[in-house]
């Protein structure tokens, strides 16, 4: 078995399931409304974030960037807000939020 990241349009899921196909069957089975848009092996237990709760919208693209920002700093969060604010020309609290978002998803 292996733990995947499965994203959905509203929910951030990780999970054991012993194949790429099985996570993404996992998640249309439990969000058959929702489209799958991404899915990613991770080393983690099982938990499941609502993106709703965390004030995120449709497609995360800014997590990417925030996981980039992230590695760039070594996990430093101060450093990697400061990184995102220069890529993203966002104010620092759409940064913070941003970064430590991706901190509470294992980055």
């Amino acid at each position: 078995m292996a733990l995947y990241e499965i994203e959905t349009t509203a929910h951030i899921m990780i999970a054991w399931t012993a194949s790429l196909a099985e996570a993404e069957a996992m998640a249309q089975e439990h969000f058959p409304e929702e489209d799958v848009l991404r899915i990613a092996r991770r080393p983690r237990e099982a938990w499941v974030i609502s993106k709703r709760l965390l004030g995120l919208e449709g497609p995360t693209a800014g997590a990417e960037t925030a996981r980039l920002c992230l590695a760039k700093a070594g996990g430093d969060k101060v450093k990697a807000i400061e990184l995102y604010m220069a890529e993203t020309n966002v104010d620092q609290q759409e940064a913070q939020k941003a970064i430590e978002t991706n901190l509470s998803l294992g980055w």
